[in-house]
């Protein structure tokens, strides 16, 4: 019972980190670029989990796995949070949070396509589901002040998340887990800023305002390390399958605080896109339940 109680506590943790960093972030671009923001917290959290992974005392085999680590690094790292932060630019938190979360949905098609695995009607319901959400959110663009620009930002991170998703567990079958995050977030990391230092200027960071200094140590911290810490927690008791099926309740906890702190509005569309997108991914999260022990689950990698 105490086990069980100890995970249901794990899993809202982590739930509510991910459901809150949307609106964190966004608060924080206001002092910084987006592409240097993002790089200075990714790269922050790979040197937070780089101690952890030191302490370990297991090799990273840089040499043998470097092009795993780094492609890792550009789909988890650099395309997902880099386009992630960038779209925050566009939309608002708990819209932007919506479509990113769209990509529990694609990983059952790219598992489908690159994985073999199997393709139940539930999921292929899952997946219209979740596509006619996006199109519902979409269509508000067309009539509203909504950017188009962030709608494609959005689709595009939950695109990029996806196939590093994917990617992970293919790789996870020949490198340390933990070596693997490590490494994608300071590769991912250094090459964002080494974007931002072309696309923007350092000195548009404000280093001594607050939101930012909180935002970033959040982002670090939180977002990235300690996320993954309970993660790796979580795994080891045997629950990774159900995370994924808790994940739906991400974009709820997103859209309530952006409501509520940031005073962020909802329209009926939303509200539409978002039921259908929280169906999608159950149903498709729903089917690797009932997958035999046999086959790993997908590990979504998160991001925030």
């Amino acid at each position: 019972m105490q086990t069980k109680w100890l995970t249901a506590l794990y899993i809202f943790i982590l739930v509510v980190l991910w459901g809150v960093s949307f609106s964190i972030y966004k608060v924080a671009l206001h002092y910084s670029p987006p592409v240097l923001f993002a790089g200075i917290r990714t790269f922050f959290g790979g040197i937070i989990l780089l101690c952890i992974a030191l302490m370990q005392r297991r090799r990273p085999q840089v040499r043998k796995h470097f092009f795993v680590y780094l492609i890792s690094a550009l789909f988890n790292v650099f395309l997902f949070f880099g386009l992630q932060t960038l779209g925050l630019n566009y939309l608002p938190a708990g819209l932007f949070s919506v479509l990113v979360y769209l990509e529990p949905v694609l990983v059952g098609l790219f598992a489908w396509l690159w994985l073999g695995e199997q393709m139940s009607w539930t999921k292929v319901i899952g997946l219209i589901c979740g596509f006619l959400g996006v199109a519902a959110i979409s269509a508000r663009s067309l009539t509203s002040h909504l950017s188009v620009i962030g709608i494609i930002l959005g689709i595009l991170t939950a695109i990029g998340w996806g196939i590093g998703t994917v990617y992970s567990k293919k790789a996870q079958e020949r490198v340390d887990m933990m070596w693997l995050l490590t490494c994608q977030f300071l590769i991912g990391g250094f090459l964002l800023m080494c974007a931002g230092s072309v696309m923007e200027p350092w000195t548009s960071v404000d280093w001594t305002a607050m939101p930012f200094i909180l935002s970033t140590l959040f982002g670090g911290f939180f977002g990235i390390a300690f996320s993954w810490i309970i993660w790796f927690r979580l795994v080891n008791m045997g629950e990774a399958t159900r995370i994924a099926a808790f994940t739906f309740f991400v974009p709820l906890i997103s859209v309530l605080t952006s409501v509520l702190f940031l005073h962020e509005t909802v329209n009926e569309w939303l509200i539409v896109g978002l039921i259908l997108i929280i169906v999608g991914i159950y149903l498709t999260n729903k089917q690797k339940k009932a997958k035999s022990p046999a086959t790993p689950p997908i590990q979504h990698q998160q991001t925030l």
